[in-house]
């Protein structure tokens, strides 16, 4: 039987780029959830890779029809932005293990959707120095910044990953980010453990 393994963290702590190096690890034998956004792509991402990029009308035609097992909605200056995952067939904790990058909220809706002990909450830190520093540079990237959208975003996340929350969510997994080599080596073995049984 295979878990959900949801990395967790704020905004640019290094979340996907773990997510990424772990799914290198051939030995772990984990499969990506691509999940599904109604924001407007970035420069650099691929379609099917990073996200699943739809439009309103798809995300609500899904909603009807129950196929979103979580769903993660920001009220952004360019208005609403929603991020979900869908019960498209990625997810089948039957027959292997998958990864997905998450928040607490999300975690709440695996667990409620797939049962407690099969998901597995792993939570990335990163200074807030380090991370504004990195949201600033992704962003100089983009056509037309969204600085206002970054700095919503870097004060919202102090709110919503309080340590009280952290600890409500029962997160026996943390790690700190400095080295993303280093910190996916951590993990994979955290990992590999689990699978294993100890």
């Amino acid at each position: 039987m295979g878990k959900l393994y949801v990395i967790i963290g704020k905004s640019a702590s290094g979340k996907d780029t773990l997510a990424r190096k772990l799914l290198d690890y051939k030995t772990l034998d984990l499969r990506p959830v691509v999940t599904y956004t109604t924001r407007p792509i970035r420069k650099g991402e691929k379609e099917g890779e990073d996200y699943h990029f739809c439009t309103l009308r798809q995300f609500w035609t899904m909603r009807e029809n129950k196929k979103i097992i979580e769903l993660r909605s920001y009220n952004t200056v360019y208005g609403e932005w929603n991020y979900f995952t869908v019960d498209d067939g990625q997810i089948d904790l039957d027959s292997h293990s998958n990864l997905t990058v998450g928040t607490l909220d999300s975690l709440k809706s695996f667990r409620k959707y797939f049962g407690y002990e099969k998901i597995v909450p792993i939570y990335v830190e990163v200074d807030d120095g380090e991370r504004l520093q990195r949201a600033l540079d992704r962003e100089k990237q983009e056509k037309e910044p969204k600085y206002d959208e970054l700095c919503r975003r870097f004060l919202a996340d102090q709110q919503d990953f309080s340590e009280e929350n952290i600890r409500k969510a029962r997160i026996l997994y943390r790690y700190q980010n400095h080295d993303s080599d280093k910190t996916a080596e951590e993990i994979a073995a955290m990992i590999k453990g689990d699978q294993n049984g100890y």
